[in-house]
C-alpha cells in the first residue's frame, strides 16, 4: 500500500494510532529526494547553478551553533504566542499548521530580533544577489512557517506567487501581460525565499516537499488526488540545523506530515528582485531599523514604519491586510521614501 498517498485523514490521531506508527515507518523508509546535493558555503557559483535548475537548493553551515540556538528559541516563542490563541490546534495553513507571517499582526516577523539577526549573514546576500545578478533586491517580508506532531495530512502542491489579479480578488499581485503571451513563470526569478533550519529537518518531522523544475512550468499543479506517490515522497530531507533553503517560490511545494514528537518550524526571508514589486506591509520600527547594518537598512527600505508611528506586534490567527499602528490605517502599499531617516 501507498502509505503517502493513504495517510490518515483525522488530524487529531494519536501518536500510538496504527496508521500512524505504519505512515511513520513507510516516510522513515521512502522520504526524501534521492540524490539530494547539500552544498556547504563557498560556492555560490554553483548554488545558483542548481537553484537555476531545481527552483531550489540547500546550502549546510550558515548558522552557527550560537545562531541556531537563538533561532530555535525565538521560533519556539512565537509559537508559543500563537498557540495559545489555538487550543483546538485548527492552524491557518491547514490543521496543526501556521505561518509565521499570517500569524502576526504585521503580517512578518521582522519586528523579532532574531528574524533581524539573519539579515546581516553574507552568504544569504551572497546568493541572493547573485541569483538576480544585482545587490539592489529588496526585503519583502520575515515569515515562514511550523508545523506541529499531529499535522498528518499534506499540503496541497501550491505556488507563492501568480499573475495580477484584480483587488477585490487580492491585494498581492503584480505582473500582467495584457497581450495574454507571458505569464509570470517566463520571467527570471522575481520572488526569492530564503528558510533558516533551526533544528534538523527529518523524513518524519514534516520536510517541505519541492518539485524540481517547476518553476517555469504553466502545467495546472495537481490536486492532493491526482497527485503521484513520487511527488508526495520529494522532499528536501535530511538536512542539518544551521542550513537554508533557497527557493524560488513559484515552484510547486507543500506541506508533508509531521509525525516526530516536535515541532519543525522553517523561518523564512523573503525577497523581491530589483525590477519586481508587490506591496509591501511595515514590519519594522524606525528605531529597530537604525540599529540594522547600512546593508541590512538598504534590504529592508521598504518595510520600515515612518518614525512617527508605533508598530502594534503581536500574534494572530487571522493577519490582517493592512499594518496595525497605533491610531493609524496604514495601507497595505508602502513606498520606500515613505520611511523616514536614509
Amino acid at each position: 500500500m501507498d502509505r503517502a498517498q493513504n495517510s490518515p485523514a483525522s488530524a487529531t490521531a494519536p501518536a500510538d494510532d496504527s496508521d500512524i506508527q505504519a505512515l511513520r515507518a513507510y516516510l522513515e523508509a521512502n522520504n526524501g529526494i534521492r540524490g539530494l546535493e547539500v552544498l556547504k558555503p563557498g560556492d555560490a557559483h554553483h548554488a545558483v547553478e542548481l537553484f537555476r535548475r531545481d527552483g531550489f537548493v540547500v546550502i549546510a553551515d550558515v548558522l552557527d551553533s550560537s545562531g541556531v540556538e537563538i533561532l530555535a528559541k525565538g521560533c519556539a516563542e512565537v509559537a508559543g504566542e500563537i498557540l495559545e490563541l489555538d487550543q483546538g490546534r485548527r492552524g491557518n495553513r491547514g490543521s496543526h499548521r501556521y505561518s509565521f507571517g499570517g500569524s502576526s499582526l504585521t503580517r512578518s516577523q521582522l519586528h523579532r530580533p532574531e528574524w533581524q539577526m539573519l539579515l546581516e549573514i553574507p552568504l544569504v546576500t551572497e546568493v541572493v544577489g547573485a541569483i538576480f545578478g544585482s545587490p539592489d533586491f529588496v526585503l519583502r517580508a520575515a515569515s515562514g512557517d511550523f508545523c506541529l506532531p499531529g499535522a498528518v495530512e499534506y499540503q496541497p502542491l501550491h505556488s507563492d506567487v501568480r499573475d495580477w489579479a484584480d483587488a477585490p480578488t487580492t491585494p498581492f499581485s503584480s505582473f500582467h501581460d495584457p497581450r495574454g503571451q507571458l505569464t509570470i513563470r517566463d520571467l527570471p526569478c522575481p520572488y526569492v525565499c530564503v528558510n533558516f533550519l533551526p533544528q534538523d529537518v527529518t523524513p518524519l518531522n514534516g520536510p517541505t516537499r519541492q518539485i524540481p523544475g517547476t518553476q517555469h512550468s504553466r502545467t495546472r499543479i495537481p490536486t492532493l488526488a491526482e497527485e503521484p506517490e513520487w511527488m508526495r515522497l520529494s522532499t528536501v530531507c535530511p538536512a542539518p540545523a544551521g542550513a537554508i533553503m533557497v527557493r524560488d517560490v513559484r515552484a510547486w511545494h507543500g506541506g508533508t506530515p509531521n509525525v516526530s514528537d516536535a515541532i519543525r518550524s522553517i523561518p523564512n526571508l523573503e525577497f523581491y528582485a530589483p525590477w519586481f514589486r508587490e506591496p509591501i506591509v511595515p514590519g519594522i520600527t524606525y528605531a529597530d531599523y537604525q540599529k540594522l547594518s547600512e546593508r541590512a537598512q538598504r534590504m529592508v527600505r521598504d518595510c520600515v514604519a515612518d518614525s512617527s508611528e508605533t508598530l502594534a506586534t503581536g500574534p494572530t490567527l487571522r493577519a490582517p491586510l493592512t499594518c496595525a499602528t497605533a491610531g493609524l490605517a496604514v495601507p497595505p502599499c508602502r513606498s520606500a521614501s515613505s520611511a523616514s531617516g536614509p
